[in-house]
């Protein structure tokens, strides 16, 4: 149960949070386009299982990939991508944090 909440807290309060220090203004326009980088999500489609409960999704699957990681990083420092790169970003912590879980055992 920590695995999950830790996991799916970091998802939505994070980004919910960058949303609200750093955009107040138009926070709720921006936490969508950070949760709309659950659509990298979308590469668990070309795996089998689809979904596997005890499976580190970083370097798995091809959007969850080192160079893919490497491109979302790299995309926070152009402005015209920064608020979609924000929130892969925060996707892939999330995922990382959930893959360190595993690793520990939980």
């Amino acid at each position: 149960m920590l695995r999950f909440s830790v996991h799916y807290g970091i998802h939505f309060l994070l980004p919910l949070a960058i949303a609200l220090v750093f955009y107040k203004p138009k926070y709720f326009k921006i936490y969508i386009i950070f949760l709309l980088a659950f659509l990298i999500d979308l590469d668990h489609l070309a795996a089998t299982p689809i979904f596997s409960p005890n499976r580190c999704s970083i370097n798995y699957h091809f959007l969850h990939s080192y160079y893919a990681i490497a491109l979302y990083v790299s995309l926070l420092f152009l402005k015209k991508t920064r608020l979609i790169a924000i929130g892969l970003v925060c996707h892939i912590l999330a995922d990382s944090v959930d893959c360190l879980f595993l690793y520990l055992g939980y």
